[in-house]
C-alpha cells in the first residue's frame, strides 16, 4: 500500500542513526540551553522527534525488515476478520511519495496506523462485569505516564462511550487536547477493559508496541501536521478520523520499535532530573536574589556589615537576576537604598539640608510675593511629619509641599474647536498614556498640543522646566521631568519644585514610593489619589550636593540594569533561536 523507500539515498548504520555535526553543536551548547525556561520540553519534544525518524538508536540489520512486519501484519487481520467474523476493513488509500515527509532508514516502512492495528474496537462482555472508565481530564499529556480510572459496571458504561482494552492506544482529538498531546496506552484496566470519553480516536496493535504508537500520536511531526487539518468551529475543532487512520507512520522493525522505546524511557527519565535539576537551581538563586535584596531593603544595624551585602551585591547583580522580575525588583531595591541615604557615602562638608529648607522658604517667600506661585495651603503647617525609615543626620523629614508646589491638570472641551492644535505647535498636553511607555527621565510632549486658548478654557496650568510629572489616577505612579514647559490633564497631581535643582531626586523619591501611593489610594475599579494625599507625603530631603551624588548614582545603576536587561533578552533570543535551529539542523 505504499511506495518503496528505494528513492531514498543510502545511509551508512552510524548516519542512520546521528547528524554528527548537529549533535556535536548541540552538545557544544548544551549548558547554555539548558538555562532557557523552555529547554527541558523542546528536549522532550527533539527526543521524540528523532525516534519516529530512525535517529535515536542504531539500526540492526539482524532485524526482520518493516515490510515483512507489514506482511504479517495484515495476514494477521486477514485471520481475526474470518474467525470473528469482523467487517471487512474499508480499503487503505495508497501513499505517494509527496506525501512522504522525511526519509527513513532502509530497513523502516511506510505504512498507516489503519494498516498495524484495528480501529473504534468494541468490546463484548458481560454488564455485571467491573470495568474503568476514563474521562478525558484522566488522559494524561506527558509522555509515559498512565490514565487513572473510574471503576463502573460494564453495563453502565458500554453505550454511547469509546471502547477500548488494555493495550489500545487513544489519541485526543478535540481542541485543545490534541494540541497539548493528550494520548495514552491504556493499562492497569479493571477487568482488562473499558470505555470513556467519545472524543478519542483508538487503535488496537497488531505486532506492533503500543509505546512506539504513543510516541509517534505525541511527536511534534504528527501534531503540527495535524493542526491545520482539525475541522470544526472555534473551540470545538476535532482531528479527522481519516488522519488519524492514514497520515504516513514511520514502521521500524519490531526489535527496534523496543529498542527506541526503551531509549525515550531512558532519556525522558534524564530529563526529569534536568527539569528537577533546573527547578532547584532557579529556587536556590531565588531565595538568595530574593535574601540579598532583602538584607539591602532592611539594612543591618552595623554599618560595615550592611557594607559588606551592599558590595556583594552589586558584584554579582549578573548571576543574582537572570529574570525580567528579578531586575524589576533590583531597580526597586536601589531606589529604596537612595532615599534612604543608603547608596552614597555622606559628606560632612555638604550644606545640610536644614539649610537647604532655609533657601526653599526663602524662595518660596520671594515666588509668591512675585506672584509667580498662588499662595495656598492643601495642609496645615500644623500637622507633623512622620518618619517612616531611619535617615542620615544631616537629612531632615519634611512634607512633600515644603519643597515643591502641588500643581492639577485640566482638560478643555474636545468639542469646542480651537482648544486643540496639531503636536509641535502649541503647548504640549500630557495624559497618564504619554508616560506609560516612557521610561526615561525627562520627557517634552505627549500626543496631543493645547492652544493658548484650550489652556484658558481649561483648569490646566502651564508648568516650567524641572516640573515632576506624577501621575495621581490610575495607573498611578508613573514619574518624569518636563524637558520644557508642559501642561497636564487631570491625571496627574505634579511638583513644581522651589528649588529647580531638587527635580531629579525628587522624581527619584516619587518613583520609589510610587507603590507605597497606589496601596492607600482610595477607590476600587478606579483608584485616584488626591492632592492632599501627595503634598502629606513624607520626603526626605538630602543635602543638595549629596542629591547629585545619588542621581548620579542611581543613573549608573540603573543603566547597568538596562545592561542587563538587552543582555538577557540577547540571551534568552539566542536561546530561543539554538533551541529552534540546531534541532532542526539534526533531524535534517
Amino acid at each position: 500500500m505504499v511506495p518503496s523507500n528505494d528513492h531514498y539515498p543510502a545511509r551508512s548504520s552510524r548516519a542512520t542513526w546521528t547528524d554528527e555535526l548537529g549533535i556535536k553543536q548541540l552538545l557544544t551548547h548544551f549548558n547554555r540551553l539548558i538555562q532557557s525556561p523552555q529547554s527541558v520540553q523542546r528536549l522532550r519534544r527533539f527526543i521524540l522527534d528523532l525516534a519516529v525518524r530512525g535517529k535515536l538508536v542504531p539500526q540492526d540489520p539482524k532485524d526482520e525488515p518493516a515490510s515483512e512486519l507489514l506482511k504479517r501484519i495484515a495476514k494477521k487481520k486477514r485471520q481475526m476478520e474470518k474467525v470473528d467474523g469482523r467487517k471487512k476493513q474499508k480499503s487503505i488509500p495508497t501513499l505517494t511519495e509527496q506525501d512522504l515527509p522525511f526519509p527513513l532508514p532502509t530497513n523502516w516502512k511506510w505504512g498507516q496506523i489503519a494498516e498495524i492495528g484495528l480501529l473504534s474496537p468494541r468490546n463484548e462482555a458481560a454488564d455485571d462485569l467491573p470495568a474503568s472508565f476514563i474521562p478525558m481530564p484522566m488522559i494524561p499529556a506527558t509522555y509515559g505516564a498512565t490514565c487513572r480510572h473510574e471503576v463502573r459496571q460494564w453495563g453502565d458504561i458500554k453505550k454511547g462511550y469509546t471502547h477500548f482494552v488494555e493495550g489500545d492506544v487513544g489519541l485526543a482529538k478535540i481542541t485543545p487536547c490534541f494540541q497539548n498531546g493528550k494520548s495514552v496506552v491504556f493499562r492497569n484496566l479493571t477487568g482488562g477493559m473499558g470505555s470513556g470519553t467519545t472524543e478519542l480516536h483508538v487503535v488496537r496493535p497488531i505486532f506492533v508496541d503500543p509505546d512506539f504508537i504513543a510516541l509517534f500520536l505525541k511527536c511534534p511531526h504528527f501534531i503540527e501536521t495535524g493542526i491545520p487539518r482539525m475541522t470544526g468551529t472555534a473551540g470545538q475543532k476535532r482531528v479527522p478520523s481519516e488522519y488519524f487512520a492514514h497520515s504516513p507512520f514511520p514502521l521500524p522493525p519490531l526489535p527496534e520499535q523496543h529498542r527506541i522505546v526503551a531509549k525515550v524511557d531512558e532519556l525522558m527519565a534524564l530529563c526529569d532530573r534536568l527539569e528537577a535539576a533546573q527547578t532547584e537551581r532557579e529556587t536556590r538563586r531565588t531565595h538568595l536574589t530574593a535574601t540579598s535584596l532583602a538584607r539591602l531593603n532592611t539594612p543591618a544595624p552595623d554599618q560595615a556589615t550592611f557594607r559588606e551585602h551592599v558590595a556583594f551585591t552589586l558584584e554579582n547583580i549578573a548571576p543574582l537576576t537572570t529574570r525580567p522580575d528579578q531586575i524589576k525588583n533590583l531597580r526597586q531595591t536601589i531606589l529604596n537604598l537612595a532615599v534612604r541615604g543608603k547608596l552614597v557615602p555622606q559628606n560632612p562638608n555638604d550644606e545640610p539640608a536644614s539649610e537647604l529648607l532655609e533657601r526653599i522658604a526663602k524662595e518660596k517667600a520671594r515666588l509668591v510675593k512675585a506672584k509667580k506661585i498662588r499662595k495656598f495651603r492643601l495642609i496645615a503647617d500644623s500637622e507633623d511629619v512622620s518618619s517612616p525609615f531611619k535617615i542620615p543626620t544631616c537629612w531632615q523629614w519634611v512634607r512633600l509641599d515644603a519643597v515643591g508646589v502641588i500643581v492639577g491638570g485640566g482638560t478643555p472641551s474636545a468639542n469646542e474647536a480651537g482648544n486643540f492644535t496639531e503636536p509641535g505647535t502649541g503647548i504640549p498636553w500630557l495624559t497618564p498614556a504619554d508616560l506609560g511607555g516612557f521610561s526615561g527621565s525627562f520627557i517634552s510632549h505627549g500626543a496631543r498640543d493645547l492652544s493658548e486658548k484650550g489652556l484658558q478654557n481649561s483648569s490646566a496650568s502651564l508648568m516650567p522646566v524641572g516640573t515632576v510629572l506624577f501621575t495621581s489616577r490610575a495607573p498611578i505612579g508613573y514619574v518624569a521631568i518636563a524637558a520644557n514647559p508642559v501642561s497636564t490633564n487631570q491625571g496627574f497631581k505634579s511638583i513644581v519644585p522651589y528649588v529647580p535643582d531638587c527635580s531629579r531626586f525628587i522624581a527619584l523619591a516619587m518613583k520609589t514610593f510610587a507603590p507605597e501611593i497606589n496601596a492607600i489610594a482610595p477607590g476600587t475599579t478606579f483608584k485616584e489619589v488626591s492632592g492632599k494625599i501627595v503634598a502629606g507625603i513624607s520626603f526626605p530631603l538630602p543635602p543638595l550636593a549629596e542629591q547629585g551624588r545619588i542621581v548620579a548614582k542611581v543613573d549608573k545603576l540603573m543603566g547597568l540594569c538596562d545592561q542587563l536587561e538587552t543582555s538577557l533578552a540577547a540571551e534568552v533570543d539566542m536561546q530561543r533561536h539554538l533551541l529552534v535551529a540546531l534541532p532542526s539542523k539534526t533531524l535534517r
